[in-house]
């Protein structure tokens, strides 16, 4: 058995239930099926995809993401998704690491193709791209089965690539394996049956917007209805009218649906729960919808745990403030030492989960899996605690991770770009706090001896290489920053002196 073998069930009891609500189009199980089926065919028999090859993908949010996700399940390969808000080196790299036999996508992303490799065929969505084929005319030419009986649950599905704390991004190797308990552990959380009906607004380039609801009700035979992305106002326009039950929303979009101003007009009697997570979130957000008559529900996890890893239930105990919830149904999650002991209950430590949810390495980084997987067990580097009864709470985030409305920034990664400036000598990139995005990276530079360089002309530097999203908002040029005694940069400390000069700017 493979994943793709769930859809074709779910087609078998249910051939006409509306799998996925698009853009005013249904498109029901039996339907999903058979477009899976020739997609399947059409890579394999097109561009020989097989086992352990690679499909990358850039499109926003569609249903024919998801129908490549399962026909990469069908033939044994691996769909790498892209975000779309990365600038196109970020892209190039992912394509060029993750060695991607095919590319998948949408005209608006066409900025990419002058680079791409000549060895990587493409393939565009509504468009025939200069050097490549259309989605539609590659199945029209389809013919036979892709059938590969080779495939199992035991076959990598997908890599999925986290920003690098060592300045690259590293690429995650789910299982389908993975998918499918990830899956069992949602339905679990919701309290999720083939009678729901999801809302998905956030990226399937993230594990958040494509595994934590999504596969999970395609996998159980339930309803999704896709965004392309997200916008308050068709999010809360939906929610009235097409009347879902699940949805997740990460902080920042709790706050922008809850402050627009259709909030307190807008129905919201059919939705069962929100779930939420990604960073810590704010009370306040959560006391918004509990207001309105709706549960919130906490999920903690990241790209290598598919990311399920521990919650809160629908139905369970939701009065313990702050709590991200227990280990999931079907995972194990400790607090350890730097020793890995597990610590005392309440004692912080470091959260390490275990489980066939977990990634199985990161995509030709030997070295970067071995530090994170030990015995099974992968180390999150998030600082929690675990009360007696083992509910987690969430104290810190990964050391020097900036989370950005949702998305993963590392010091890293926007320090190694600001370093191939020729007049910059040294960098430290922070997060400082802000009331709309959590948090928006801060740059602390020492120039070259001799240079004037100046915060715009860095900036654009950094937006021809980065997302515009890990530009610096700002930028101090310094003569000297906080070292430990062998000459690192302390970036807890830098945080602190930023903090107390913008405290000391109000005051005056």
């Amino acid at each position: 058995m493979d994943l793709c073998s769930l859809i074709n069930r779910n087609a078998a009891f249910a051939p006409d239930k509306t799998a996925i609500a698009f853009e005013g189009q249904r498109l029901d199980y039996a339907t999903l099926a058979r477009r899976i089926e020739r997609t399947a065919t059409a890579l394999k028999q097109e561009f020989s995809v097989g086992r352990g090859d690679r499909v990358a993908i850039l499109s926003l949010n569609r249903p024919d993401y998801l129908v490549l996700l399962y026909a990469c399940a069908r033939l044994g390969a691996m769909l790498v998704p892209l975000n779309w808000r990365l600038a196109v080196a970020e892209q190039l790299f992912i394509l060029t690491d993750s060695g991607a036999k095919v590319l998948v996508l949408e005209q608006a992303f066409e900025g990419v193709l002058p680079e791409v490799a000549p060895g990587t065929a493409v393939v565009g969505f509504d468009f025939t791209p200069p050097r490549g084929r259309s989605y539609e005319s590659l199945l029209a030419a389809s013919k036979g089965s892709a059938r590969n009986p080779h495939t199992d649950l035991s076959c990598p599905l997908l890599i999925v690539y986290t920003s690098g704390t060592t300045g690259r991004p590293k690429g995650a190797v789910l299982r389908q394996e993975a998918l499918f308990w990830n899956g069992v552990m949602s339905q679990h959380m919701h309290n999720m049956t083939s009678d729901d009906h999801v809302l998905t607004v956030l990226p399937f380039f993230h594990v958040g917007g494509l595994n934590i609801q999504t596969t999970a009700a395609l996998q159980l035979g339930a309803t999704v209805t896709i965004h392309a992305r997200f916008t308050p106002d068709t999010a809360l326009a939906a929610i009235e009218r097409e009347r879902p039950t699940l949805t997740v929303m990460v902080p920042t979009i709790l706050q922008a649906v809850s402050e627009h101003p259709a909030w307190a007009t807008t129905d919201l009697s059919s939705l069962k729960t929100v779930a939420t997570g990604s960073t810590i979130v704010p009370p306040h957000l959560i006391e918004r919808f509990v207001a309105r008559g709706v549960p919130v529900l906490q999920v903690y996890g990241s790209t290598e745990t598919s990311p399920i890893a521990i919650y809160t239930r629908l139905g369970g105990d939701l009065s313990r403030t702050g709590s991200t919830g227990l280990a999931g149904l079907c995972c194990e999650a400790k607090v350890i030492d730097q020793a890995g002991n597990e610590t005392p209950a309440g004692t912080p430590g470091e959260i390490a989960v275990r489980g066939p949810n977990v990634f199985f390495e990161y995509w030709g980084n030997a070295e970067a899996t071995r530090e994170a997987l030990r015995d099974g067990w992968y180390r999150t580097g998030d600082v929690g605690l675990c009360d007696a009864d083992g509910y987690f709470w969430v104290r810190d985030r990964k050391k020097n991770m900036i989370i950005s409305g949702g998305e993963n920034i590392y010091p890293a990664e926007v320090e190694r770009v600001l370093l191939e400036h020729p007049d910059v000598s040294e960098c430290a990139v922070i997060g400082r706090p802000d009331p709309r995005w959590d948090e928006v990276p801060i740059a602390y530079v020492i120039r070259r001896s001799g240079c004037r360089l100046e915060a715009d002309e860095l900036k654009a530097h950094v937006q021809t290489q980065l997302a515009r999203y890990k530009v610096p908002r700002d930028i101090i040029f310094v003569a000297d920053l906080p070292r430990t005694a062998l000459g690192k940069v302390q970036h807890f400390l830098l945080k602190q002196l930023d903090a107390q000069s913008r405290a000391q700017g109000e005051a005056s």
